[in-house]
């Protein structure tokens, strides 16, 4: 081999030796940064969480708050568990081989019309227990109000599904 032809070569090899090692560290770091922004996400919804404020409150108010939202929840639940059960059967209605388009839209009304009732009767309860307490227990406590659901262990409780931009 000729000289000039060693010294293209060695260009070319340093040139992808260049590109392998920018690829790879491009990889390594945003590979990081993805994996912070999932635990953010994961991390979040339980800081915030009613259970997480509630123990900021006050020892001697905690229990009475505790207790209050408890029974709240309670009383919501056949609300909750009749909203699972339409929506189940709109899904196995939509699944099976007798799909009846007016019968599923019908389940899945009666669906969130139970969501809704239950949801109403969450914040109806924790507005009159907010009622009941001291201004910096109820400006701690308020933060329960916020429209926040199952989904929001996931990330998509708040905004409607949307995921906030954390770029």
């Amino acid at each position: 081999m000729s000289p000039r032809t060693l010294k293209i070569a060695l260009a070319v090899s340093v040139a992808l030796n260049l590109f392998a090692v920018t690829a790879v560290t491009t990889a390594m770091v945003t590979r990081a940064q993805v994996e912070r922004r999932i635990d953010d996400d994961r991390r979040a919804p339980r800081e915030n969480s009613a259970f997480a404020i509630v123990r900021q409150l006050d020892p001697q108010v905690r229990q009475r708050v505790r207790e209050s939202l408890r029974a709240s929840a309670l009383a919501a639940r056949p609300d909750f568990e009749q909203a699972k059960a339409h929506r189940r059967e709109a899904v196995a209605m939509a699944a099976s081989s007798t799909y009846d388009a007016a019968r599923v839209t019908a389940l899945l009304e009666q669906s969130r019309a139970a969501e809704l009732r239950g949801r109403a009767r969450l914040e109806a309860d924790a507005a009159t227990l907010l009622g009941t307490l001291e201004p910096a227990d109820r400006t701690a406590l308020s933060q329960i109000l916020t429209r926040r659901g199952r989904g929001a262990a996931r990330g998509d409780g708040d905004q409607a599904g949307k995921r906030p931009d954390k770029s």
